[in-house]
């Protein structure tokens, strides 16, 4: 039996996506897992606007906002490491509850 993906499965799947990320972030206090749990959120969102993008007639805004949305992660990805490396150097560890000024 084949069932037909519609678009309330990706939006269950950005929703799902969207919560394990949120979870991530709560629950984790490594910075690197800080910043996957983002990572995650992100991908909720484009998984989202593809799908939406997909199931509307003619309409490819939901692709371009998604390039933005992977370029937007690209950079941000790259800024965090950077100061989560600062960090590391720092206080030689990267638990976000003892980090609490990087100035000292």
């Amino acid at each position: 039996m084949l069932v037909d993906i519609g678009l309330v499965h990706y939006l269950l799947l950005g929703a799902a996506l969207f919560a394990i990320g949120v979870a991530v972030i709560i629950v984790r206090r490594n910075g690197v897992a800080v910043l996957m749990g983002l990572e995650v959120i992100l991908a909720a969102a484009s998984v989202n606007f593809i799908a939406f993008s997909r199931f509307s007639t003619g309409n490819v805004k939901g692709q371009v906002v998604t390039i933005f949305i992977i370029m937007l992660a690209a950079a941000e990805a790259a800024v965090a490491l950077a100061i989560v490396l600062n960090i590391y150097q720092h206080f030689r560890g990267i638990d976000v509850d003892e980090v609490s000024t990087l100035k000292e």
